[in-house]
């Protein structure tokens, strides 16, 4: 059994802070997230439209004025992407301060002025850069194909266990140690959907994740997802889901496409994906090749 390679890329994310703080910021970063620092919260609005994003770190500053309105924007047109205020020395406050934060929607202020602070700020990065916002379903996916240390859990969690995910069965090999066509072979012999059909249902999971940001148009999430036009995209929704982009936006949310793609492609194959070993390698068995006085082989 081979476990899953960490995967190669740090999801960003986006910040507006005071110069003092990003410091700070990329500090407690280090090896968890990487900090993408921007002078204007309008600049952040791009960002969430044009990349991945795993969570928005603000100054508690950035909630007044002007630059409410757009950080008023961010809450709401991007909720599946948690906003973190930072209330450092180096920004402003005062009392109604704090509340023009919770005014403009955010609900998590960290206090970094306290010993625990910055650790604070790192522990609830951690719980949200990368991931899918369906680990509790994902975990049910796990214990129903034999658990977490299983060569098929690694296989699932390759699907939907970090910020770096396949998007192609090359990459998916690559990412289990295997060669494409070994791969490919042995869901074959074994009888299951093929590993494509896998890949196509978890970018559908990430589509539909995607699609609850109001603020996010087909257009960006054929962008964040890696195809090469929105037409592209809208015919492999049409082709997976049978149903148009548009219809499927309003009927999915990434857990009913989770629940789908386990009552599609996990419950009914439960049995044949528990023996399964998309993983490891098996050893070869050679025959004895002894040669003869005469020169041959026996």
């Amino acid at each position: 059994m081979r476990s899953v390679p960490a995967p190669a890329m740090i999801p960003p994310v986006a910040t507006v802070l005071d110069p003092r703080e990003r410091l700070d910021v990329d500090r407690v970063g280090a090896g968890l997230f990487r900090a993408v620092h921007r002078e204007r919260v309008a600049d952040v609005l791009n960002d969430l439209r044009e990349r991945r994003v795993s969570a928005v770190i603000l100054s508690t500053a950035r909630c007044l004025g002007e630059d409410a309105v757009r950080t008023s924007r961010v809450v709401r047109e991007f909720p599946g992407i948690p906003t973190v205020a930072v209330l450092s020395f180096h920004g402003s406050a005062a009392p109604e301060d704090v509340l023009a934060v919770g005014n403009c929607g955010i609900r998590h202020i960290v206090d970094v002025r306290t010993a625990t602070g910055w650790g604070a700020l790192r522990n609830a990065i951690a719980s949200v850069a990368g991931h899918e916002g369906s680990e509790k379903t994902v975990a049910e996916i796990l214990s129903q194909v034999g658990g977490p240390g299983s060569d098929v859990a690694a296989f699932m969690l390759a699907l939907f266990g970090g910020y770096s995910s396949p998007r192609t069965v090359r990459q998916l090999a690559t990412s289990l140690g295997v060669l494409p066509s070994t791969l490919v072979s042995r869901f074959y012999r074994a009888g299951l959907p093929a590993p494509k059909q896998y890949l196509a249902y978890a970018g559908l999971v990430r589509a539909a994740r995607l699609f609850e940001n109001p603020g996010m148009s087909i257009a960006d999430v054929a962008n964040h997802l890696g195809h090469s036009s929105p037409q592209s995209f809208a015919r492999h929704v049409r082709t997976y889901s049978g149903h148009p982009a548009g219809e499927f936006r309003r009927r999915y949310d990434a857990c009913a496409m989770l629940r789908r793609f386990r009552d599609e492609l996990v419950i009914p194959h439960v049995g044949r994906l528990r023996a399964l070993s998309p993983v490891a390698e098996r050893m070869r068995r050679y025959r004895p090749f002894i040669v003869t006085e005469r020169g041959g082989a026996a």
